[in-house]
């Protein structure tokens, strides 16, 4: 018996074998711990690397002061070539939640499930994926607060253990927002039912003001299940499996300086995402042979572990001017009234998800004609920018250099203005989760190849054409909105507003849409790149499942938290119809053959 500390702070022991250990306590693995340990006879360990969420991650408007804090692994990719030239080293910032609730806990809440259509292109070589496949498992978990959103049964769920509703406090300026696509021919609609191109407020993980992480969502109301064991602080080493066999026998991992190796009876499901699970499978053999070699690791499956990486590229520098006093400036953010409304009643603009008001996604001339509903393009709308605070926080959040925050950002501190987020829903470029080191503390080497296929550099540009579009309706002109149209720095030597000069501008201006996937593809054996089948099992490997957003072929036309929940969801049901059906055919075959014994005895005996 080892002694562990829950994230109740009750002192439990846990046993040193289990059925299942789940490792990753994030958006998908708090999900696998809680379903599985709805079955009594069945005892279940959850690994998480980091702690207990801090009490600052339950105010959605804190969710900035979370990233590069002890809850956040703090990744950068290598160097780009074709984005993120704004930054420190033109290395992108890749915050991943370190915690338990993981990525759940320092995103900025958007609960968004993807196109149909997404899904429906998965299910044609991974069958059970199509949308209407997964759709159960999106409204099982759901607990939608909205009654408008919710009285739509067919796409929405309530009594689920995932709280979703719209945040309380609202800026005119979304209002202008929705009002401005609805003149360009837009609807105003709720994008996780019938259809998914128009305008929309967000809809949250939130409850009550406060952030529903999946944590608070599916752990805190179970931890007091006897055969469920939350080890925090525990990092993962490698998942033993015998390399005659494929077996998947053990799960190494450390624990306040002391090494664990703990037995499993049944699978390992890795749910770390998708940088640590590509990172865990390739410590523990699984993965290209020739890159395994040159750390010296024992080869286990000759499997394309951390190919295929996606994630959604995210231009955040499309700011806007506005003459009316509705940004969400610093002053007003962060005061006493504004806290003690927050304290007092859970309102407020600390009550906003981060600053995210409203989503827009539309289809570009690039996008496919045979489908009239999927959009290749997002637009999330702020009401403040990275100048909307002094500098302290944002401003080294997305990592900008000196010369770019000082020359192209500071003027505009102090001023109401408003931003898009424009990204590319399905990006054509493909990157790489490779290991830096055999050390399983030595952060992973992350290359998503922004734009590097030049048809995602052509479709990104469509995105701020049309917002230069959208600002110039009645809605946003009541406002007074202008373009900031400061030549962006690095972009001098080209004719402002050409295709030339926005290519420049992305270049610069892009980073990540906080989505990463693909690392771990599902597909069949055929599929060279595939790493788990459509029942998310490692090929060739007996025990052992990928249960996150790494597992997506291609990356969902919208956020990705909701998605890693339904993942979750849908896993558990796959991994109890396995094993309850292996048990229930063992009882029917003991049955017969107490009945065959019985009759025989009987025979003897005439």
């Amino acid at each position: 018996m080892i002694t562990v500390i829950f994230f109740n702070s009750i002192f439990q022991t846990f046993l040193t074998e289990y059925d299942f250990i789940v490792i990753g306590a994030g958006s998908a693995g708090a999900v696998v711990a809680n379903r599985l340990s709805e079955v009594s006879d069945w005892n279940v360990l959850l690994l998480e690397a980091g702690g207990d969420e801090p009490m600052a991650a339950d105010i959605p408007g804190t969710a900035a002061f979370l990233q590069r804090s002890n809850v956040d692994w703090n990744y950068r990719t290598v160097p780009q070539s074709q984005a993120c030239l704004s930054i420190e080293g033109q290395r992108c910032l890749w915050p991943r939640g370190k915690v338990l609730g993981g990525s759940s806990v320092l995103n900025y809440m958007m609960y968004i499930r993807g196109n149909k259509k997404d899904y429906d292109e998965w299910s044609k070589e991974n069958p059970g994926w199509a949308y209407d496949d997964v759709l159960p498992y999106f409204i099982k978990s759901e607990d939608n607060r909205n009654p408008y959103v919710a009285a739509n049964t067919k796409y929405h769920g309530t009594g689920g253990y995932l709280t979703v509703q719209e945040p309380p406090y609202k800026t005119p300026l979304v209002t202008a927002f929705i009002e401005g696509g609805v003149e360009m021919g837009y609807q105003h609609l709720d994008p996780n039912a019938h259809q998914q191109i128009g305008f929309s407020s967000v809809q949250g993980t939130i409850r009550r003001g406060t952030r529903c992480s999946t944590a608070k969502a599916f752990l805190r109301p179970v931890r007091k299940r006897s055969n469920l064991h939350i080890s925090m602080h525990s990092h993962v080493h490698k998942i033993i499996i015998d390399p005659v066999t494929k077996q998947t026998t053990a799960v190494r991992f450390e624990k306040k300086g002391k090494i664990y190796q703990i037995k499993v009876n049944k699978e390992v499901v890795v749910s770390a995402g998708a940088i640590n699970s590509p990172q865990v499978l390739m410590l523990s053999g699984v993965g290209l042979a020739d890159h395994l070699k040159s750390f010296g690791i024992p080869l286990i499956a000759d499997l394309a572990v951390g190919d295929n990486l996606q994630d959604h590229p995210e231009i955040m520098g499309m700011v806007f001017n506005v003459d009316k006093p509705y940004g969400m400036m610093e002053t007003r953010y962060y005061n006493l009234p504004t806290i003690l409304n927050y304290t007092l009643n859970s309102n407020g603009p600390m009550s906003m998800l981060g600053g995210c008001e409203g989503l827009g996604w539309i289809k570009s001339k690039y996008a496919p004609t045979d489908d009239d509903d999927w959009p290749d393009l997002g637009i999330t709308f702020l009401s403040g920018t990275a100048a909307s605070e002094s500098g302290g926080i944002l401003r080294h959040n997305f990592g900008f250099t000196d010369e770019i925050w000082d020359s192209y950002f500071k003027p505009l501190i102090n001023t109401d203005m408003l931003q898009f987020h424009l990204w590319l829903l399905r990006p054509l470029s493909r990157g790489t989760i490779r290991l830096s080191s055999s050390d399983p503390y030595a952060p992973p080497l992350i290359d998503p190849k922004y734009f590097s296929e030049t048809a995602d550099m052509d479709t990104i540009i469509e995105s701020l054409k049309f917002a230069l579009a959208l600002v110039k309706t009645t809605a946003f002109k009541k406002l007074g909105t202008k373009f900031y149209d400061k030549i962006f720095p690095g972009c001098e030597g080209f004719t402002p507003w050409t295709d030339d000069y926005w290519r420049c501008f992305v270049r610069y201006t892009s980073s990540t849409g906080y989505h990463p996937s693909g690392s771990c593809k599902m597909g069949p054996s055929t599929d060279t790149k595939a790493v788990v089948d459509h029942q998310l099992k490692v090929h060739g490997i007996k025990g052992l499942r990928v249960a996150d957003c790494s597992i997506m072929p291609v990356i969902v036309s919208g956020n990705t938290n909701a998605p890693a929940i339904m993942i979750g969801e849908k896993v558990s049901d796959m991994i109890k119809d396995s094993w309850l059906k292996i048990k229930k055919e063992k009882k029917e075959d003991v049955s017969q053959l107490k009945e065959e014994t019985l009759l025989s005895l009987l025979v003897e005996k005439k």
